[in-house]
C-alpha cells in the first residue's frame, strides 16, 4: 500500500512539474493579450526605469501593408527576431530631423558593443528612398551629404532596409512622429511598436533602455 501511494505521489509531482511551463505560457498569452488592448497597464502597475515614452497600446508593424525597394510587400515576422531601431519619415524629403535620427540610431548601434547583433535598424517613409531628397547641406558626421536617402543609405547606413507606404497607413501608426519630428521608434522582436524616443533623450539613457532590454528577453 505504501508503495501504492509513493507511486501516486510521485505521479501527482510529475504533473505538477510538467503544468508549470504550460501554466506560465497561459499565463504571458492572457497578460499581453489584455496590455495589446491597452485594457491593462502592466509597466504601470510593476514599475519602469525606461527613459523613453511607452506606446499605449503598442502598434503592430505588420497591420500596415510596407513595401520594399522592389516593390514587394514586407513582413517583420519573416525576418530574424531583433529588437529594432525604427526611423520614420513623411514627404520626398529627408530634413535635418531625419538625418539626425538615422546618425543617431547608427552611433546608438555601434556602442551597443556586444548587443550590436541583436539589433537592427529600419528607415520608413511615405515615400521610396530613391525618390526622397536629402535637404541637409552636410550629414551629422560632417560628410558631404548625398542627393537622396537611397544614396545615404547606402554610404552611410549599410544594412539599414528601406521600406514605404501610404501616408494614410502611416499617419496613425507614427503619431508621435507627426507631432515631433525627431521621433524614432523601438520595435519589439515580435514587430510590436512599443517605445519613442526624441532629441530630449539622452544618448546614454537610450543605450541604457537598450541593455535592460536585451538583458531581460531571450532575443
Amino acid at each position: 500500500m505504501e508503495q501504492i501511494d509513493q507511486i501516486r505521489k510521485n505521479r501527482m509531482m510529475l504533473l505538477l512539474i510538467a503544468g508549470i511551463p504550460v501554466t506560465m505560457i497561459l499565463a504571458a498569452s492572457w497578460l499581453w493579450y489584455f496590455v495589446v488592448r491597452g485594457e491593462l497597464d502592466l509597466v504601470g502597475t510593476l514599475g519602469t526605469a525606461n527613459r523613453g515614452s511607452l506606446v499605449r497600446p503598442p502598434r503592430q508593424l505588420d497591420d500596415v501593408e510596407l513595401r520594399d525597394d522592389q516593390g514587394y510587400v514586407f513582413r517583420y515576422a519573416d525576418m530574424e527576431p531583433r529588437w529594432t531601431m525604427l526611423v520614420p519619415n513623411t514627404g520626398a524629403e529627408c530634413t535635418d530631423s531625419c538625418e539626425r535620427s538615422l546618425y543617431l540610431t547608427r552611433q546608438i548601434h555601434v556602442a551597443m558593443g556586444k548587443g550590436f547583433s541583436r539589433l537592427r535598424r529600419l528607415y520608413v517613409g511615405d515615400v521610396a528612398a530613391a525618390d526622397t531628397r536629402l535637404s541637409v547641406a552636410s550629414l551629422s558626421d560632417e560628410h558631404t551629404a548625398p542627393p537622396t536617402v537611397a544614396d545615404l543609405l547606402e554610404g552611410e547606413h549599410r544594412g539599414v532596409n528601406s521600406l514605404a507606404a501610404s501616408p494614410a497607413l502611416l499617419q496613425p501608426l507614427f503619431r508621435e512622429y507627426l507631432e515631433d519630428p525627431s521621433t524614432w521608434y523601438l520595435v519589439d522582436p515580435a514587430g510590436w511598436v512599443m517605445m519613442s524616443y526624441n532629441d530630449e533623450v539622452p544618448y546614454k539613457d537610450v543605450i541604457s533602455d537598450l541593455k535592460f532590454l536585451l538583458k531581460n528577453s531571450s532575443e
